[in-house]
């Protein structure tokens, strides 16, 4: 599904029938005893439904019968009292099982793509947009739940109730019934006319309203930058524009679904009422009796809001399917990253060497900019490498690649001496620590955030790298300790202690291998100093890579590697560097000016 989700003229292909609901077909199979209750309540309910008419049949033609008995009249209608309480039940029954499986169903299958949506490699989201991803895993699979829960069991409801109210009818007045089928095909044109143009519709309002959903998230999760920049207005607007086009694509959905249904229901009862005047006639020269006509009155009128109901629920169905297929693909997108069938074990114990030889990359998205062009870079176990250069140099694709959340289109990188293609990628991040340029944390409590890198950690392991990172004195002053839920997205702590608790983090997983994207950026000075302090301390016995904006961070790096434009334009110690007349010398005399190095 690639480039499908970023922008609402590239949309996922349209399902042209039903069949896409097979997904939810799969899902519900996996509770055959629900499925099996929930069918036995429609039968019940169908079946009650159906005998309604021949209670009246009864009580009209033995009840008021001429010379009967007045007490035959209160049996039968408490014969009808009855169908009456074996209705209610079993529709309470069918309210029950049908929406227990509907909800089921709609968990199984937000799990399944969820976990499948783990799998996919960070370039899947760059060509598809996360917020459209999340409106499908909110309003598609409701929809779903709708089809399950409610659509399905009044389809199948008014089938049973079409099926055998037909054959009821036959048993009551053949001829009639005959008349009434011979006017079903003029009923399913219309059908098959109008139901492909509201699929087509149906589907293209889901994806508006889709859009809207992603409009909403991009808006509110940026807030301050539109308060900011006082673009209320425009972001009013522009969500007014979205919703207004929602709003046209399920008016045309609408007026193709009120025409279908109108002319339906004008020819089924349409139908009907002719019928029934050559019933009346029928009554009136005494070929059938006021009981029988009065069920096939009644019997009529339910197998026509049966197939009227039918002409709608297909609508809905269509609707149900277009969501299907939306999840469907993601569902079943394959992720481009992944072990290989028989993943190479990397060597124990781990040692850290990092190597890149002539590696080629280009991201997916920018297939005409050479992020790396014919890089080279031996990393030794226990060396500190710096990384620094203008942005947009290729330091932090290094970072990418290392942890392959790409695969470069040309040259090899390995871990220990393992192709990085040949191992488990689990395995390969399994082996290294990062700590991103801002800290980035999920709206969970300070425990969770911290462990994350560990997730078996004891609290005294926790508290020993928030000391190292210089986090232990703001987490205990915390109102519940690490118990306190830190906001959404960590926002209930400043943008340093983010980024110390980031710190800690990569401190907790205790790998071979750490990535630091400029992690002291967002400290100040004397959390600075101390941070770098720790930091200094765990180098000496990992493999580290640094990318660095402010070369004073670096300058006790045991190589400083110096890129431009995708390439390694010099390399050495910040004493050899300065010394010369390159680009790092450059960038050092712009940050420096007259400070001694």
């Amino acid at each position: 599904m690639n480039g499908t989700t970023n922008s609402s003229d590239s949309r996922p292909p349209k399902a042209k029938t039903v069949a896409p609901l097979r997904m939810v077909w799969r899902a519900a199979s996996q509770y055959p005893g629900t499925v099996a209750l929930g069918v036995l309540a429609l039968v019940i309910t169908a079946a009650a439904t159906l005998a309604i008419p021949a209670g009246f049949k009864l009580v009209i033609d033995r009840g008021f019968a001429e010379g009967g008995d007045p007490a035959d009249i209160g049996r039968w209608f408490r014969y009808l009292l009855g169908i009456v309480v074996v209705l209610a039940i079993g529709t309470a029954m069918r309210f029950y099982f049908v929406s227990m499986l509907g909800e089921r169903v709609v968990a199984d299958i937000r799990l399944a793509v969820h976990r499948n949506l783990l799998r996919l490699s960070p370039g899947f989201y760059e060509e598809n947009s996360p917020r459209e991803i999340s409106s499908r895993m909110t309003s598609d699979t409701t929809q779903i739940e709708l089809v399950v829960g409610s659509v399905v069991s009044v389809a199948l409801r008014n089938i049973l109730m079409a099926i055998g109210g037909t054959a009821y009818l036959f048993y009551l007045a053949p001829q009639l019934t005959l008349y009434l089928l011979l006017g079903i095909p003029v009923v399913i044109a219309p059908i098959l006319l109008f139901g492909r143009r509201l699929q087509a519709v149906s589907r293209h309002s889901q994806d508006r309203i889709a859009d809207v959903g992603a409009m909403v998230t991009e808006v509110l999760s940026a807030m301050k930058i539109v308060q900011g920049f006082n673009q209320e207005r425009r972001e009013s607007e522009r969500f007014a524009s979205g919703v207004e086009r929602a709003f046209e694509t399920a008016r045309q959905r609408i007026i193709i679904r009120a025409a279908m249904t109108s002319i339906i229901i004008g020819l089924i009862f349409g139908a009907i009422t002719l019928i029934m005047w050559r019933g009346a006639l029928g009554v009136s020269a005494g070929e059938i009796t006021g009981g029988t006509i009065a069920a096939f009155v009644i019997t009529s009128g339910l197998v026509a809001g049966a197939f009227g109901t039918l002409t709608e629920v297909y609508g809905d169905l269509l609707r149900g399917a277009g969501a299907a297929s939306r999840l469907s693909e993601l569902m079943e997108e394959k992720p481009t990253i992944a072990a290989p069938a028989k993943p190479q074990a990397l060597p124990l114990p781990p040692r850290g060497s990092l190597s890149f030889r002539n590696v080629t990359f280009r991201y997916p998205t920018r297939l005409d900019a050479v992020a790396l062009k014919d890089f080279t870079l031996e990393v030794e176990p226990g060396e500190t490498v710096a990384i620094v250069g203008p942005s947009g140099a290729g330091k932090s694709t290094i970072f990418q690649l290392a942890e392959r959340f790409y695969d470069p289109q040309a040259g090899t990188i390995r871990l220990d001496g393992v192709p990085l293609t040949s191992a488990d990628p689990a395995d390969i991040r399994q082996r290294m620590a990062y700590v991103p340029q801002d800290g980035v944390l999920f709206s969970a409590n300070a425990r969770d955030n911290l462990r994350y890198g560990n997730w078996d950690a004891s609290d005294e392991a926790i508290m020993e790298a928030a000391r190292a990172a210089n986090a232990e004195r703001f987490l205990t002053e915390l109102p519940d300790g690490l118990d306190t839920f830190l906001g959404e997205n960590g926002t209930r702590l400043s943008g340093g202690q983010q980024q110390r608790i980031a710190i800690a983090r990569a401190l907790l997983r205790d790998a071979p291998i750490l990535l630091l994207d400029e992690a002291t950026s967002a400290l100040d000075a004397e959390s600075e100093r101390l941070v770098q302090e720790a930091l200094d301390r765990l180098m000496a016995s990992r493999t580290t890579l640094v990318i660095a904006h402010r070369l004073a961070t670096v300058r006790a790096a045991d190589r400083i590697v110096v890129m431009d434009e995708g390439r390694i334009v010099e390399q050495g110690t910040h004493a050899e560097l300065t010394a010369g007349s390159g680009l790092y010398a450059r960038l050092a005399s712009l940050q420096f000016d007259d400070v001694e190095i």
